[in-house]
């Protein structure tokens, strides 16, 4: 089948997400939520996509399953669950841990197991997994917003099945010939260059789209650990059960040392798109102009905020991206503050804190957070009061 997008030569990642999401759109295979850019997309015909799970003998034979809590593959959850299987299911952002387990009531009809697959299932109906738990898993459903026939994939950008992978190498939860799948739309499924898939990023062994099932055959071996020196010390504070992870490997005697600079898991270093370095530095003329933007309200009178306020500016945030997703990823990160100025459309915010610490320990946290895709610009407005 021929792809229904085809690339230009040099295009990065993020240009080829970009064309998938917007080709996604345009050609209304998106289903909700929609707009599906910065997301694992979910498309019409998704359902019966992760049905054909049911044809593959891995699958068949499977007793632990892995699947991502993205909207496309709730399908999957549920098959996996019907079968009688043990699901695990990452936890957001690895902010809590790695996995929870999936426990249905006892007898629960089809009725409940498909609510136990849905994201709020996830969370009503789960217990978590620790590094001790000796899991094995048999079969992996991963996200994509992109992969080739050959078994190359590309993620939303944020790296967490990248990371998820090699956080189970290191617990010894996977075994070298665990198959990995991935549920996608046929136009979802485009040549890929192989020079933008680096060491640390996830291949995969079959491709489950509505009309096929692509066996990839794919040969490059898969991360074989989590690469300490890719990791910083901010995403050290940012999920915490790598410094579990990197106790045990030191304790074990191996070369943890962690990078010196930004993490390069962010795939800012494979050809995604410059991090807009001409932008980073004007940003902080931006934040000085804008800020007064801030300190005004719509009659264009000054507020009167109390005087040990603190303002963090906030830029780099994509013209598509929505106040709500801000504020979750904030309260993500224990950094909800006293009050949020969004200001989307200049792909901005200024989020108010109680004082100078409290505003350092934030921007210490947000700190090359990718939100949406882009690599948020955070640091203290310049103008306070």
């Amino acid at each position: 089948m021929e792809p229904a997008l085809r690339l230009g030569a040099g295009i990065s990642k993020q240009e080829i997400r970009e064309k998938i999401w917007d080709y996604m759109e345009a050609q209304n295979i998106a289903d909700f939520p929609r707009p599906v850019h910065h997301r694992i997309p979910n498309f019409k015909g998704s359902s019966h996509a992760a049905e054909r799970l049911l044809h593959l003998q891995e699958f068949k034979r499977s007793s632990t399953v892995k699947v991502n809590p993205d909207a496309p593959q709730k399908n999957a959850r549920f098959l996996a669950l019907d079968g009688r299987k043990t699901l695990l299911v990452p936890t957001p952002r690895l902010r809590t841990g790695l996995f929870n387990k999936i426990v249905p009531p006892p007898g629960a009809t089809k009725e409940i197991l498909r609510k136990c697959a849905t994201s709020q299932g996830v969370k009503n109906y789960s217990v978590p997994i620790g590094l001790d738990s000796k899991v094995l898993m048999d079969l992996i459903v991963v996200g994509s917003v992109a992969v080739s026939e050959k078994g190359w994939r590309i993620g939303k950008g944020e790296g967490y099945a990248d990371m998820e992978y090699a956080m189970m190498v290191s617990m010894g939860a996977v075994r070298e010939e665990t198959p990995v799948v991935t549920i996608v739309h046929d136009c979802q499924v485009i040549d890929i260059p192989e020079d933008l898939i680096g060491a640390h990023d996830l291949t995969v062994d079959y491709i489950l789209t509505p009309t096929r099932i692509i066996v990839t055959g794919c040969t490059k071996p898969k991360p074989q650990g989590i690469i300490w020196s890719m990791i910083s010390e901010e995403m050290m504070e940012r999920i915490p059960i790598l410094k579990n992870l990197r106790f045990r490997e030191k304790q074990a005697g191996k070369d943890v040392t962690l990078q010196k600079t930004h993490p390069a898991h962010l795939k800012n270093s494979q050809r995604q798109g410059p991090l807009q370095n001409a932008g980073q530095i004007a940003s902080d003329s931006l934040a000085d102009v804008a800020h007064s933007a801030h300190c005004d309200n719509e009659h264009g009178t000054s507020k009167a905020e109390p005087s040990s306020v603190t303002t963090v500016y906030v830029g780099n945030i994509p013209k598509d991206a929505r106040v709500s997703d801000l504020k979750r990823t904030l309260r993500e990160y224990g950094a909800e503050p006293l009050k949020l100025n969004w200001q989307g459309t200049q792909g901005r915010a200024f989020l108010d804190y109680k004082d100078l610490t409290t505003a350092e320990s934030v921007i210490s946290s947000l700190k090359d957070l990718n939100f949406s895709g882009n690599t948020l610009w955070v640091k203290l407005a310049k103008k306070q009061k």
